[in-house]
């Protein structure tokens, strides 16, 4: 006697997505991307952007940022030091003078109070921005200097600096301490650090 069974199948959830580490912006791309905001007037974010590209932190924890955790009553700090939630272990990070403007002009035009959070929520009745709606607006800054979105994302933004750092110096641990990981191998591997060294040499022995 014949039993027919049903085999269901299930099709994994990259199917067809491109995964793995995300690109960092390039300095061009940085810049694409900073002028066409300040064109277009974008306070928000233009403080969004820039903050990102300076502090290197994760999506949770930029988007939980408060006005506070950057600031000296009125005035925007040189330098700031927040606590992961991923890791729970503080990273300190530097703020330049262009995100200190940028993120004062948006702080005043909103009337922002020392206990708000820098990027409020407009579209739903979270007090801050969602890591969605920050991957969205990610999203549509790559996408308008016509970059490949699929190969960018959040992450992008935290990897931008470190890498630039470290293509400049070569020093992993600076970036270590920068990224807030507690092993260099985790540096390493989130620099991608041996497939870089190896398009460079190819590069260099080419013909």
């Amino acid at each position: 006697m014949e039993t027919n069974t049903a085999v269901l199948h299930h099709e994994p959830w990259n199917k067809g997505k491109l995964t793995g580490q995300k690109s960092p912006l390039r300095l061009k791309d940085i810049w694409a991307i900073r002028v066409r905001l300040q064109l277009s007037s974008h306070l928000r974010d233009l403080a969004l952007f820039n903050l990102a590209i300076d502090s290197k932190l994760r999506a949770c924890d930029l988007v939980k940022l408060k006005v506070r955790d950057i600031s000296h009553g009125e005035h925007i700090a040189s330098r700031a030091t927040v606590m992961q939630q991923k890791t729970q272990r503080p990273v300190q990070f530097e703020i330049t003078d262009q995100t200190k403007d940028s993120v004062g002009k948006w702080i005043t035009s909103e009337k922002l109070r020392l206990d708000d959070f820098l990027f409020q929520s407009r579209i739903s009745d979270s007090p801050h921005l969602s890591t969605r709606q920050y991957a969205r607006i990610v999203h549509g800054w790559v996408e308008h200097i016509g970059l490949d979105t699929t190969c960018y994302g959040t992450h992008t933004m935290r990897r931008t600096k470190p890498t630039l750092i470290y293509k400049r110096t070569k020093n992993l641990r600076a970036v270590q301490l920068l990224l807030g990981h507690s092993k260099i191998e985790s540096t390493v591997r989130y620099l991608g650090i041996e497939v870089d060294d190896a398009l460079e040499m190819a590069e260099q022995t080419e013909v």
